[in-house]
């Protein structure tokens, strides 16, 4: 299975996307797995939303518990969409460094194509970053107000998220890095940092709450 393959990678078996991550092919890699690991943190954590709806115990809360079931359900679709979409947007980057370079006239081309490959290749781990916030906001509420019964599981959502969101960031750094632009890249990087600092805070929480309830 190539890159551009027209099979999505969210839709074949756990076992085969297993085994084309771990051959020679260039998609899925990091950036396709982080947003797995994404989409596996915000399921885990609606699992526990929907162990919580219709229990009374906890009816103070049904109606926050299922307004975050939703946005859950869509952050999942939306993780597996951003699967395919990583492994599409590494597709031109993958391609220009094929290009030739024997040249000036051909290095000059090449580097053109490749720093706009490389800021376009930022687009897709930003956006997982993204889902990778809300699905750990998602989980805060869960392991607040869900059911204590699977307070475990929040928090292994919340370790998912948290790995999710670090994965993302590796694939901003390396390519940010090698953007000749410093200025926009200095913007992408910042906001990582930012997103990193309350995202990892927020996930670290979340999970020193649940040990105390263990």
């Amino acid at each position: 299975m190539g890159i551009m393959d027209q099979t999505a990678f969210a839709k074949i078996s756990c076992e085969e996307f297993c085994r084309v991550l771990a051959s020679k092919e260039p998609a899925p890699g990091g950036g396709g797995a982080s947003a797995l690991a994404g989409a596996l943190a915000v399921s885990l954590g609606n699992m526990v939303g929907n162990l919580t709806v219709g229990k009374k115990k906890y009816a103070a809360y049904e109606e926050e518990i299922t307004e975050a079931n939703e946005r859950a359900g869509r952050l999942r679709l939306r993780f597996l969409e951003l699967i395919q979409e990583d492994g599409d947007s590494f597709a031109p980057l993958a391609a220009v460094y094929r290009l030739p370079s024997g040249t000036d006239e051909e290095k000059a081309e090449k580097n053109r194509r490749l720093q706009r490959a490389l800021f376009d290749a930022c687009i897709v781990p930003e956006q997982i970053m993204d889902c990778c916030m809300e699905t750990l906001d998602l989980v805060d509420i869960y392991e607040k107000k869900g059911s204590v019964m699977a307070v475990s599981d929040a928090a292994a959502a919340a370790l998912l998220g948290k790995g999710a969101l670090m994965a993302a960031a590796l694939n901003l750094r390396i390519n940010a890095r090698s953007m000749e632009d410093r200025e926009r890249a200095k913007e992408i990087l910042d906001r990582m940092e930012a997103k990193l600092v309350t995202g990892e805070a927020l996930a670290d929480e979340i999970y020193r709450r649940a040990l105390e309830k263990l």
